[in-house]
């Protein structure tokens, strides 16, 4: 009795066993699969804004009369994983105009902002970017570009130069503000403004100090477009200036975020894109284009000059206008 008690429980004893070892060998069932949870890249609809913690474009205002505030960065509690920012995917064309517009200059014709309203209406651009304006040209610029893309959220932006004997922006003979602008197909980047300032370095025999303007549109994805208008009267001012605006201005810009485009239409006053002086001031690798004169067309290395061409403004300014098509750096 004992002995069947003994082999009983042995037997139960390996059939525990049995059991146990024909569980470590079986297979698991797999976990459900769940993608994870990743931040896509920043890509933005061409007419939609997008928030200004996308883009933190913060720029040192240096001799700025009245600097803007920078865009704060994102909130850390806000972010999951860091946002990417990409060069944009389709050419940007850009038109770069010197009106001769302030009414005091020989060039002047009084014709030149409905002759550039007219290249507007033919070229389409996506920017435009003016020099020797005054303030009261902005809104009808906009409005021709208005028409030709009706669904965009268009936006401008000016700044006055400063006129050293007031202390005061220098002013066109009308009495309106004197200065440079930009427009931008795009909208501005929610809750952001234009950075804008006054050079260092002048002419201190000249009564306007120039400035130079920025800002941040919601292209696909952010891109910042810049002008400026340099000292005409002596080369080494347009020099300093030029270096201010590309070593310490579009650089500081592009520290925090260096894959956010830059392009700059310009009247530099510092002969062609191939002189000496314009060498000496543009960071290696820039894909730049101008008129055959002073008037270029800049880009930081995201992009490549796709297409460029001088138009014929018919005589109602002393410079040609300059179109320039930039594509992406990749698509070459």
């Amino acid at each position: 009795m004992t002995d069947r008690r003994y082999r009983a429980v042995l037997a139960a004893v390996i059939g525990c066993l049995v059991g146990v070892l024909a569980g470590c060998t079986s297979t698991p069932t797999p976990p459900n699969n769940v993608a994870p949870n990743t931040v896509a890249p920043n890509t933005v609809a061409s007419n939609t804004a997008v928030p200004n913690t996308a883009v933190p474009n913060t720029i040192a205002l240096h001799g700025a009369p009245s600097p803007a505030d920078p865009i704060p960065a994102a909130s850390p509690s806000n972010a999951t994983e860091p946002t990417t920012i990409e060069p944009p995917v389709a050419p940007v064309r850009v038109l770069q105009l010197n009106l001769c517009n302030s009414g005091i200059a020989a060039c002047y014709t009084g014709r030149s902002t409905a002759q550039a309203a007219t290249v507007i209406h033919a070229q389409n651009p996506d920017l435009i970017t003016l020099n020797e304006i005054c303030q009261d040209d902005l809104p009808a610029l906009q409005q021709a570009l208005a028409e030709v893309i009706p669904d965009a959220g268009i936006v401008s932006a000016f700044e006055g130069a400063r006129d050293r004997r007031t202390g005061d922006v220098y002013r066109c003979r009308n009495g309106q503000p004197y200065g440079i602008g930009v427009i931008s197909r795009w909208p501005s980047l929610l809750g952001s403004a234009a950075n804008s300032g006054i050079y260092p370095s002048q002419d201190t025999d000249d009564p306007e100090e120039r400035a130079w303007l920025c800002l941040g549109v919601a292209a696909s994805p952010a891109i910042t477009v810049c002008t400026t208008h340099l000292a005409y009267t002596k080369v080494e001012v347009a020099a300093a200036q030029c270096d201010y605006l590309f070593g310490t201005v579009i650089a500081e810009m592009r520290e925090p975020e260096p894959v956010v485009p830059v392009l700059l239409g310009a009247d530099l006053n510092l002969g062609t894109g191939d002189s000496a002086s314009v060498m000496s001031c543009l960071p290696a690798a820039s894909a730049r284009v101008d008129d055959g004169g002073v008037q270029l067309v800049v880009a930081t290395p995201e992009f490549v000059v796709s297409g460029a061409q001088r138009i014929d403004l018919r005589g109602t300014t002393d410079h040609p206008g300059l179109l320039v098509t930039l594509s992406p750096a990749a698509q070459r």
